[in-house]
């Protein structure tokens, strides 16, 4: 989804409870294909732009490492240095969701603004 530029969204999603309905509900109204992702004992989907197979965006069960998420679409955006943003976080007035969650081994947190919106920070660790 993204280019890995720093600032960019790197990722969109949504975690629902009732995650193959919904997923079911976007491939029929946008056009979306789905690849189902294993989570253990469930699968989450990736769902693909129709004309490339490129993934575009998750629906995801609201368990396991998802069990603490907003049932609104989440973007994520990319950052240089994931602490140092959480700590910008805090000193701007607004608020963490979550504690730092890892994606294999980069790290992600949801946070809030000073608003209320919510979006997730991300950190691509280079391998």
């Amino acid at each position: 989804m993204s280019d890995n530029k720093i600032g960019t969204m790197a990722w969109l999603d949504i975690s629902v409870d009732n995650a193959t309905e919904v997923k079911s509900f976007y491939e029929d109204v946008i056009g979306w294909k789905s690849e189902n992702i294993a989570m253990g004992d469930y699968d989450d989907y990736a769902m693909l732009e129709p004309a490339n197979n490129e993934a575009v965006a998750g629906v995801c069960h609201a368990k396991g490492v998802n069990k603490d998420l907003p049932p609104a679409w989440l973007p994520y955006f990319l950052v240089a240095d994931i602490e140092a943003s959480l700590n910008a976080v805090r000193a701007n007035g607004g608020k963490l969701v979550t504690e730092i969650k890892f994606m294999g081994s980069d790290k992600y947190a949801v946070i809030k603004d000073p608003a209320g919106a919510a979006c997730a920070i991300y950190q691509k660790i280079a391998q």
